[in-house]
This record gives structure tokens, C-alpha cells and sequence, in this order.
């Protein structure tokens, strides 16, 4: 097929933190060296945005570096934190606080933020933009090209108008090759085509398997007599401990009334009955969380796989031709709970990295981000968190809590040692003989909601006679399998109803309702016999976040 070709000195994939903070840091250098750069940015949803979703808490330490001025720039960082709470869920109705000296160092939020993760995004565009660089949204990135000598030579963006058999319509338009001297892949967590480089260039190898949680958020505005702008509040404990799942709850009050709310899920879990959307639905009605809900309005939903493995479980980030950076690697401290400031500091080394080969009249070599990455903080904040991950998977919350504790708030990170986990989470899931059915109580409708009118507040669009971005390796695999031994998970697992087994002519149909797909990327990660591929579908399509 003949594709127009446009040649850039950088290609970046993905408009999130760590992207923008690579195109700026990018055309600053370029500026100060007294030189030109072409820098793109392709980005898949509709625009800078409308695909990111985060709790979020933010911490400015990459900010700064990036901008020293964000606050003359107008950063949308309005709400500091005020009062930090965290505490034990010990059943539906009652909460204990933890001490402050009982909760892990990295957890406290002292000087940091809550924000809108969207919005930022969205004044770091602007940013990368008056610097020089070109942001192209709607434009999804969905294969890699390669030189003659194996290296990274830019990406191709999706065809525009095929029919869901694939064949062209009459509004086709080929996908158009980006041409790069330096690709930088910064995709979020489960990226498509991070998923391809780690295995073509073998970036894992003799890493612990990368380990993901789930995250779904929903933003309310409440009334102003329960509003306290700056109020911080983590839970563990209560749903999830009824089930021995890992995870854990947050609410956090913004500016103008507004409240995040969410539910983290560890994906190791173990019973195929576990539904994570809703377990967030119950716990709403926890009276830690209900106490600010009651009376309010839900005004967003949206989920996201987040990337948790901590330091053994990221790829080598550099490849002839490119570096993945930010949660397309796995920068995420999840120690912090908070991956926006590492992904931008990896975003920002990446563009010193490429920057260092460009300015040598290099093209196509392997950047030297590893020794960046090793010199920084970055790296150092990921190795004080290296065990963080492993120790709350093998031992559970309060257990490895405990250990976390010990080690960051009263050893010091003065001795070492190395706690990791070797398990995939798509091989965590029982049979169903080995499993505790759980029974979720119907949603109310004022606090608990259902997956369609949530699916609905997520703004997710697609184009319905497109091809199934959601591909099966084996077709047949969901029905002759999945749903005798685990009752095929994913109807359980998908946050938004994408996966059913219906009736057919009296006989169980495995159904893939793609529309309502908001790109979380859980099913790529926790089908238990990796069958489900995510793949990008026309660029625009997804949810639509106004400021999550």
C-alpha cells in the first residue's frame, strides 16, 4: 500500500506526562544549543487529554526542573494538600486511622498537589507547543517501522475507514508514516507497541514479570459543607480483604467542589468471581467514603491499568533507534501511589538522551539513556521502592505494609535486601472449584451505579463498523475453556462491560461489545491464557475524560 511520508527528527508516541515533558525538554535544548528540531507528538485520543486519567496526586520534583516558572506559566496545580489520612477498612462499617509514624514514609503527601492529571496534560501541550513542537491528536500510533539494520525508524498511524471485515470504505484513508531520526514511545501502561519493541529487542529479559494494577476513578461534585479542599484519605482493607485481594481505596478533594474517588486492584488476584467495578461500588457506601458521596452528584467514570512492578520488573528502556519511557516502561514508585513526576523525569532524560545523539549528526544508534537513567533521581527513588510491590503481593496489605514501614521510615534504606515476585498476574487466577462465589448487591442508583450509565460518563466513542481493536489469538478459546474453568473472567475484570457471553440459539456466545471499550488495557493483561490483544482502533476513538 502507498503511504504519504513525513520525516521528523523526533517522533514521540503519546500526549501524557511523560511525552509532553520529553517534547519540552526536547525543544528547550534545541533552543539553547542554538539549533532546529522537528519534534511530533501523535496522540490517540480525540485530544491532549481526553485519554488520561489519573487519581492524582502530584508531585512537582520533575516540574521544577522542567519549568522553574510554572507557577508565572499558570500550571494548573491549585489545591495543595492540607490533610493527609490513611487509614484501615476492618469491615463495611468501621475504619480505624493509621499514625502517622505507622504509615510508610513515601506515603505521606506533604508539598504535593491534587490535581486533575487531564488538565495538566493539557497546559503541558500548550507548553510543548510554544516551544515548537507539533501535537497531532486523533492520531493513533499502530506500527513500528524499522530501518534495513533492524533499528526503529518511526511509527505508522492507523487506517482511517475500514469495515469491520477490514476492507476499505469509501472514506479510507491509509495510515501515514512518520519518518524519525529518534522514536520515543510513551504510550501509558500496556502500550501497544511497547509491548512489540520489549519483545522484538528482548527488554525483559532476565526481569520479574511486569505487574499491573487497575485503577477506576469516578469524579463527584458534592455539597460545599462536606468539601475540604486539599483532604487526602487512602484506605486499605475492606472490600477487598473479603476476598484476599490487594489494593486499595482513595478519595481526594479538589478545588470547586469536586471529589475523586477510586478504588486500586491489584491484578494478581486470585478468584475468577471478582469483579473490581464492583467492589468499587460497594465501597462507596463505606462510611468513610459515603460521609462526603451522600447528597452529591457523579459527573465522571473512568479506569486505567496502572504499571506497578516497580524497578526489577522495568525493561531496559533504550533500543537502537528509541527509548520507552514513563509507564510504557514502569516508572511508576508505587510505593508514592504516584507515577507523573517519574514519567516525566524519564521523558525528560529520554530527550537528553536523543538530543546527545542528534547534536553528534547521529541518527538510528542506540541512545544512551541507561546512564542517565542510573545517574538520576529517578532511579534512585525506584530502588528505594524496589521491594514496595513484591512485599504487599506476598504478604498482603498490613504485613508487607509493616515491612515497608520498617524499611523506609526506620531503616533508612541503611540495609539491603531484595524481595521480588516472579508470578505473572495472568497466572494467578483459581478454578472455579477453588473459588468463593461473591454476591454484589444491586447498585442504588445514587451512590452505586451500573456499568452502562458509568460507560456512558466516560464519553467512550468508537466508530462502530471499524475492525474489533480487541484481537483473539484463538476465537474459540473463551467457550471451550475460559468458561468452564474460570467462567470466562472477563466479564468480571473489564470495568466497562466490553466482554458478555450471551445466548445464541439456546447455546453460550462469547461477545465483544468494542464500543464501550475505554482503553484500560486490563484484558491484554489478565486473560489467563494471554488470548486478548489490545490493539489501537481509529485514532480519536475511546473515552473522552473532560479533566481526570
Amino acid at each position: 500500500m502507498e503511504r504519504e511520508s513525513m520525516e521528523f527528527d523526533v517522533v514521540i508516541v503519546g500526549a501524557g506526562p511523560a511525552g509532553l515533558s520529553a517534547a519540552c525538554r526536547m525543544m528547550q535544548l534545541a533552543e539553547d544549543n542554538g539549533q532546529t528540531l522537528s519534534v511530533c507528538v501523535v496522540e490517540k485520543g480525540a485530544e491532549v487529554g481526553a485519554h488520561i486519567l489519573s487519581g492524582a496526586l502530584f508531585e512537582h520534583r520533575a516540574l521544577d526542573e522542567l519549568f522553574p516558572d510554572w507557577e508565572r506559566l499558570d500550571a494548573p496545580l491549585h489545591t495543595a494538600v492540607c490533610e493527609d489520612q490513611f487509614c484501615l477498612l476492618t469491615n463495611q462499617h468501621n475504619f480505624l486511622n493509621f499514625p502517622l509514624n505507622l504509615t510508610p514514609e513515601p506515603m505521606k503527601n506533604d508539598g504535593n498537589f491534587v490535581i486533575s492529571l487531564a488538565n495538566f496534560c493539557r497546559w503541558l501541550g500548550q507548553q510543548a507547543e510554544s516551544l515548537g513542537a507539533e501535537i497531532y491528536p486523533g492520531f493513533a500510533a499502530a506500527e513500528v517501522l524499522y530501518n534495513e539494520q533492524g533499528a526503529v525508524a518511526g511509527v505508522i498511524t492507523t487506517d482511517m475507514g475500514r469495515d469491520k471485515q477490514g476492507e476499505p470504505k469509501q472514506t479510507f484513508e491509509p495510515g501515514i508514516e512518520l519518518r524519525a531520526k529518534y522514536t520515543i514511545f510513551a504510550e501509558g501502561a500496556r502500550g501497544h507497541l511497547g509491548k512489540t519493541l520489549i519483545a522484538n529487542f528482548d527488554l525483559d529479559y532476565d526481569k520479574q514479570p511486569q505487574h499491573y494494577a487497575l485503577g477506576i476513578k469516578e469524579l463527584w461534585e458534592i455539597p460545599a459543607d462536606q468539601h475540604q479542599p486539599g483532604l487526602v484519605l487512602h484506605g486499605v482493607g475492606w472490600p477487598l480483604s473479603q476476598s484476599d485481594t490487594t489494593g486499595g481505596s482513595f478519595l481526594y478533594h479538589l478545588e470547586n467542589n469536586q471529589v475523586a474517588v477510586g478504588l486500586i486492584v491489584d491484578l494478581n488476584y486470585h478468584n475468577p468471581y471478582l469483579s473490581p467495578f464492583d467492589e468499587f461500588q460497594r465501597m462507596k457506601h463505606h462510611p468513610l467514603y459515603h460521609q462526603y458521596l451522600k447528597g452529591g452528584q457523579r459527573i465522571a467514570y473512568g479506569a486505567r491499568a496502572i504499571t506497578k512492578g516497580g524497578l526489577y520488573s522495568l525493561p531496559r528502556q533504550q533500543f537502537p533507534g528509541g527509548v520507552l519511557v514513563g509507564c510504557d516502561a514502569g516508572t511508576l514508585n508505587f510505593a508514592k501511589i504516584k507515577g507523573s513526576h517519574t514519567a516525566m523525569k524519564s521523558g525528560m532524560l529520554a530527550a537528553e538522551a536523543v538530543f546527545a545523539e542528534i547534536n553528534q549528526g547521529f541518527a538510528q544508534t542506540m541512545p544512551g539513556y541507561e546512564q542517565l537513567f542510573e545517574q538520576s533521581w529517578l532511579y534512585q527513588e525506584l530502588d528505594e521502592a524496589r521491594n514496595f510491590g513484591a512485599q504487599i503481593h506476598k504478604f498482603g496489605n498490613i504485613i508487607g505494609g509493616a515491612l515497608a514501614t520498617v524499611e523506609h521510615n526506620w531503616l533508612k534504606h541503611r540495609l539491603r535486601w531484595t524481595v521480588k515476585d516472579r508470578k505473572a498476574d495472568h497466572e494467578c487466577l483459581r478454578p472455579l472449584e477453588k473459588s468463593q462465589p461473591i454476591e454484589y448487591p444491586k447498585p442504588d442508583g445514587v451512590i452505586s451505579f451500573d456499568k452502562p450509565s458509568s460507560v456512558y460518563l466516560s464519553g467512550a466513542q468508537h466508530e462502530e463498523n471499524q475492525p474489533c481493536h480487541l484481537k483473539l489469538k484463538d476465537e474459540s478459546l473463551p467457550l471451550s475453556m475460559h468458561l468452564e474453568q474460570f467462567g470466562e473472567p472477563s466479564q468480571r475484570y473489564c470495568p466497562a462491560g466490553v466482554y458478555e457471553i450471551v445466548s445464541s440459539n439456546g447455546r453460550p456466545k462469547f461477545q465483544i461489545n468494542a464500543a464501550n471499550c475505554v482503553h484500560c488495557k486490563t484484558c491484554d493483561i489478565k486473560d489467563p491464557s494471554q488470548n486478548i490483544t489490545w490493539v489501537t482502533p481509529e485514532g480519536g476513538g475511546g473515552p473522552n475524560y473532560p479533566n481526570m
